[in-house]
């Protein structure tokens, strides 16, 4: 039997079957979908997670003082560390692996413009903090170096801060007043899609200015820290080379040990927030969540796959008067057996074609739809396609072969007897 009346045979069995060809095939299809979906959906949280990651900073460490648990230097246990600007100008000099460093001093104090008025939180901050942090403006300007070293009174608004205080207003140039001091807006900052932060809140609903600006208009009352002036909440760094983030870490907790009185070595005398850290642990998480979406859906595919050799075996038990017939009249067992696993070859390579089609397709087109802020676009996985590609290969191999070889191995004789 040539392949032109081999195929010509196998389009007539599933043209006879059409209802049972079309679920058969729709297991297949979907099984393929689900891989390409599943998989490029997984891959797509992973990038916007790595994205939104980068709006708190790409390779920072915030450190804010914590607790001694050890004695060192004389001091005893249990004493309360609490971080000072001189610590930062320190890091500055001494620490070399450190690219920038900033002190955040954050208060909340009532702010009155024009039309509104807040009492949101505030953040006093070097210049450098802007780069790191990713703040960015969408109207006006960022602060400068001249804003620092002047004490100039100005703020950048987050985006939220500026829709409260200046409802459908300009608010670049306009004053506010800060627990009665004039503050002028020099920028509105672009809208983060956030989804972490620390301290007081995500950037949008934040104010900034210079913190030598708000140390000294709006100092933290002595009772809260016990201390003099230049106590801050924590110190912002980037690190300059990422391969020794670990490296530059020590580095800083040796200088801070130092200028202290606590050991490097005491985890409890500083609270650190690696975001480097953080990003790797977010990497692993989604990287297993998508290695688990794979294996449902290629756990799908093969289900599929079932479907399909189930019915092959039915369609064999179907036909046996049929294939009895054939034999009689001289066809061979290799006739017989190319007829069947060319039908179980044509189900799965057109379902897989249509699944591909598909699952790319969606792919595709939820990339140009606007959809939710918690709805990834889908990434198209070449390795999912590749896998989608593999399994159906063996689907076909298996779904095939072994009806194919069940029906060339009856007996003519027994076949004819069948009713």
């Amino acid at each position: 039997m040539n392949l032109k009346e081999v195929l010509k045979q196998t389009i007539g069995s599933i043209s006879a079957h059409k209802m049972r060809s079309f679920l058969t095939m729709f297991g297949i299809i979907w099984g393929i979908t689900s891989v390409i979906l599943l998989v490029g959906l997984g891959k797509g949280f992973s990038r916007d997670q790595k994205e939104r990651m980068k709006t708190i900073g790409v390779d920072l460490v915030i450190l804010f003082g914590g607790r001694t648990s050890t004695q060192a230097g004389g001091y005893a246990a249990g004493r309360p560390i609490r971080l000072n600007v001189r610590d930062v100008y320190d890091i500055q000099k001494e620490a070399h692996l450190v690219k920038t460093v900033s002190p955040e001093l954050r208060r909340a104090v009532p702010q009155v413009s024009e039309f509104n008025a807040a009492n949101r939180p505030i953040r006093g901050v070097f210049p450098s903090y802007q780069s790191f942090r990713s703040l960015k403006v969408q109207e006006g300007r960022l602060m400068n170096q001249a804003d620092e070293d002047n004490a100039q009174r100005v703020v950048l608004l987050g985006i939220e801060a500026r829709n409260q205080l200046f409802p459908g207003k300009p608010a670049v140039g306009a004053i506010i007043q800060m627990n009665g001091l004039p503050y002028t807006v020099i920028g509105v900052l672009e809208k983060k899609q956030q989804n972490g932060s620390y301290g007081s809140g995500p950037d949008n609903t934040q104010l900034f200015v210079p913190y030598s600006s708000m140390a000294r208009d709006f100092p933290p009352p002595e009772q809260w820290t016990g201390t003099k002036r230049g106590w801050i909440n924590n110190i912002v760094f980037e690190v300059a080379d990422p391969e020794l983030h670990e490296e530059a870490l020590l580095q800083v907790r040796r200088i801070l040990a130092r200028n202290h009185h606590f050991d490097p070595e005491d985890r409890d005398a500083l609270f650190v927030w690696d975001t480097m850290r953080g990003a790797k642990l977010t990497q692993r998480i989604f990287f297993v969540m998508t290695l688990f979406f794979g294996a449902v859906a290629v756990m799908t595919l093969a289900l599929g796959g079932i479907g399909v050799m189930n019915i092959m075996l039915v369609s064999v038990t179907e036909r046996t008067r049929e294939i009895g017939v054939r034999m009689a009249i001289g066809a061979k067992r290799t006739d017989i057996s190319s007829q069947f696993f060319a039908e179980a070859a044509a189900l799965t390579l057109i379902s897989g074609a249509l699944g591909l089609s598909l699952g790319v397709g969606i792919c595709l087109a939820l990339n140009f739809a606007t959809l939710p802020d918690f709805i990834p676009n889908p990434e198209i996985s070449p390795m999912a396609v590749a896998a989608s590609l593999i399994t159906l290969s063996l689907i076909t191999v298996g779904a095939g072969m072994y009806p194919a070889s069940r029906a060339a191995a009856m007996n003519p004789i027994e076949c004819l007897r069948s009713e």
